[in-house]
């Protein structure tokens, strides 16, 4: 086996540099999208947040937040997807929608029928 050289590690070196700092191009996916006004409060895959319905409200005593999305996905969908995924970030289940967290109520309400519907998210101070 051949020893590579300076002059070839060099040359190698540049090489991957270049490829390194050339740009990638960045999608986002789907369950890396969050609610507006709720940093840590997931998106479900197959919901698109309807953003000129949201209203993000910051008050002395916490924030209030009402958000929207809408999707083909079904209701169990979506309460289960929710169920699963809000006590991972510290919510605790306070009904099948309703969930708590430091002084926050989270209210999941899904409008509308299993295909077709809407989802409001409500936080607001305990």
């Amino acid at each position: 086996m051949a020893k590579a050289t300076f002059s070839q590690l060099a040359a190698l070196a540049c090489v991957l540099g270049l490829l390194l700092l050339a740009p990638v191009p960045m999608v986002r996916a789907e369950s890396d999208a969050f609610v507006a006004g709720v940093e840590d409060l997931p998106l479900m895959p197959g919901l698109a947040e309807v953003s000129e319905a949201g209203v993000v409200f910051d008050k002395p005593g916490g924030r209030i937040v009402e958000a929207y999305a809408e999707g083909a996905v079904g209701q169990a969908e979506v309460i289960g997807f929710y169920r699963q995924t809000l006590p991972q970030l510290g919510w605790y289940a306070v009904g099948d929608t309703a969930f708590r967290r430091e002084g926050e109520r989270l209210e999941i309400v899904i409008l509308g029928g299993d295909g077709d519907l809407v989802v409001r998210f409500t936080l607001q101070p305990n």
